[in-house]
């Protein structure tokens, strides 16, 4: 398997493993069937010059089965223990759990299982790896509280890459649907301005076999969100992040919107590694590949590109964080 950072081998201070869990066992806990078809990121109205420095091409997957009955069934007990963790994301979640791999192994062996990174991989036609920031892994969010609230509001993801799975049984469920926006940001940025939410013409709900099928998303450019309920229900869904291993490509992701909703302490040693690596392999690119024959003003944009993610998160490190992106007001 392809891989990016090593999970730590340490847990943060105040996270504790779950006890009484089960071995994650890819044998007994999966069972994946990739997805037949993927749209893409030009049938939503994205330009070439838009796609281009994204990690994929791939916009998002039909609903496929990575989870056996056995795993749908280990993950929705994991997901129930996880819950007292649960809080709120901004004004966009309300019960959300972060960290959870912090205190699931089983959880974190699933996220980082190599058979799953590969059927991901192929989606998106890039090699993949579970993500550096161990905080995009295993995402857990639960209903809301109220009747009618969206679990989560129209919104792109902080993250490039990833999957939402549902962890709860979506057969039956009143409502809370996850929706699709069949455009762009721009045009559900055009709505919002407006007051409005993407029409119903212009949305799609994938219909998922079961708990343990997920719908692989490239997070950052595609438009989605959970829907309100139309009665209490228990719903839960899991997300699980990547990176592509292409670090020459945009990396897409907005960190400081983490600032205020995840643990500062794990939040900020983990965005630093993660800058890290993008900016190490950006810079080595350079030692391995500068031509003769650049100018200084040249090689000082190229090195200033090499450092770009570096220089950003210094940046929105050190400033106020902003509200938490959506497309709701």
């Amino acid at each position: 398997m392809a891989s990016a950072i090593a999970f730590p081998a340490v847990q943060p201070p105040g996270y504790e493993w779950l006890d009484d869990e089960p071995t994650f066992d890819p044998a007994a806990h999966l069972e994946i069937r990739p997805p037949a078809a993927v749209t893409t990121l030009a049938e939503l109205g994205y330009s070439e010059d838009e796609i281009c420095p994204t990690a994929t091409a791939a916009a998002f997957s039909e609903p496929f089965r990575i989870l056996s009955d056995v795993g749908a069934g280990v993950l929705l007990d994991v997901a129930r223990r996880l819950r007292p963790f649960a809080a709120r994301a901004g004004d966009r979640i309300q019960h959300t759990v972060r960290g959870g791999c912090y205190r699931s192994r089983w959880l974190r062996d699933l996220c980082l299982s190599p058979e799953v990174t590969d059927v991901m991989a192929g989606i998106y036609g890039t090699d993949v790896a579970p993500h550096t920031m161990p905080l995009h892994l295993g995402h857990l969010n639960f209903e809301p509280t109220e009747v009618g609230e969206a679990v989560d509001k129209w919104h792109h993801d902080t993250l490039p890459l990833d999957f939402v799975m549902m962890v709860s049984d979506p057969a039956g469920l009143p409502g809370g649907r996850f929706e699709v926006f069949l455009g762009t940001k721009a045009d559900a940025a055009a709505l919002a301005a407006t007051g409005e939410r993407p029409p119903p013409e212009r949305v799609l709900a994938p219909e998922f076999g079961g708990p343990g099928w997920a719908i692989a998303l490239h997070g950052n450019m595609v438009v989605h969100r959970g829907a309100p309920l139309d009665a209490p229900a228990e719903r839960i869904t899991m997300v699980n992040g990547y990176v592509a291993l292409d670090r020459s490509r945009d990396d897409q992701s907005r960190s400081r919107d983490l600032r205020g909703v995840d643990d500062p302490a794990v939040l900020a040693t983990e965005w630093a590694r993660h800058v890290a690596w993008r900016g190490v392999g950006r810079l080595q690119g350079l030692v391995d590949d500068l031509p003769f024959g650049l100018g200084a003003a040249e090689a000082a944009d190229r090195l200033e590109e090499a450092v770009c993610d570096v220089e950003r998160a210094i940046r929105d490190m050190r400033t106020e964080p902003p509200p938490i992106e959506h497309y709701e007001t």
